[in-house]
Parts: structure tokens; C-alpha cells; sequence
């Protein structure tokens, strides 16, 4: 599985982006996908992930309600919309997949330790 990053780049604050991850292969529609981010002289930290049902989305709370995940199966992707971006967002973004996601049905949820697959990043930075 290959994961391939797009869409970064340079925004204002309170501006908005949207990222996307392209996979590879044909079960895409199996795994648990996730985005991450890493800035300058910080841990990889996990924004936000989407079940491989699609049903569920999970957020971590910096970004609650101003970014939105999403994938679309047919086009083996998923996406990271981010609006009101702030000053502390600038970061790598990484895709990850979790590809034995839906062993655990309706019960998955992101785990860091459990993604397997992961994408090379893009970049976010937002200027004042």
C-alpha cells in the first residue's frame, strides 16, 4: 500500500485547506485512515481519523469543529478539510492507514501503534 499526500501549502490565518491522500490497491475500503502531523521539534501527534465504514470520525480537540475528515472509496481517498486555521497548526501532515481495521467491525477506533501503512507528508503553514 502506498500512501501519497497532496494539497499543503501556505494560508493565512483563519484560512482553509484541503488535503488529500491517495492509496493505493484495492482494499482501501477496509482500512482505517488517519491524519497526523508533526511540527519542528514536537512529537507526531494525531489529528483526526475516519472509520473504514465511513460512519465514524474521530478528532483531537485542537481541532475540533474547524477540521473535517472524509474518504471516498471509489476514488481510494481520503480527505482532511481545515478551515479556521491558526497559528499553531503548521505541521507535516501525514496520512496513515490502519489496514486490518475492519477485523474489528464497527468496534475500530485510531490507534497509533495499529497504523501500518504511512505517507511521506505534506506541508502546512499558515502566516499571520
Amino acid at each position: 500500500v502506498q500512501l501519497v499526500e497532496s494539497g499543503g501549502g501556505l494560508v493565512q490565518t483563519g484560512g482553509s485547506l484541503r488535503l488529500s491522500c491517495a492509496a493505493s490497491g484495492d482494499t482501501f475500503s477496509n482500512f482505517g485512515m488517519g491524519w497526523f502531523r508533526q511540527a519542528p521539534g514536537k512529537e507526531r501527534e494525531f489529528v483526526a481519523a475516519i472509520s473504514w465504514s465511513g460512519a465514524n470520525t474521530f478528532y483531537s480537540d485542537p481541532v475540533k469543529g474547524r477540521f473535517t475528515v472524509s474518504r471516498d472509496d471509489a476514488k481510494n481517498s481520503v480527505y482532511l478539510q481545515m478551515n479556521s486555521l491558526k497559528a499553531e497548526d503548521p505541521a507535516v501532515y501525514y496520512c496513515a492507514a490502519d489496514s486490518k481495521a475492519i477485523v474489528l467491525g464497527t468496534g475500530w477506533a485510531p490507534n497509533g501503534a495499529l497504523f501500518d501503512y504511512w505517507g511521506r507528508g505534506t506541508h502546512v503553514h499558515v502566516s499571520s
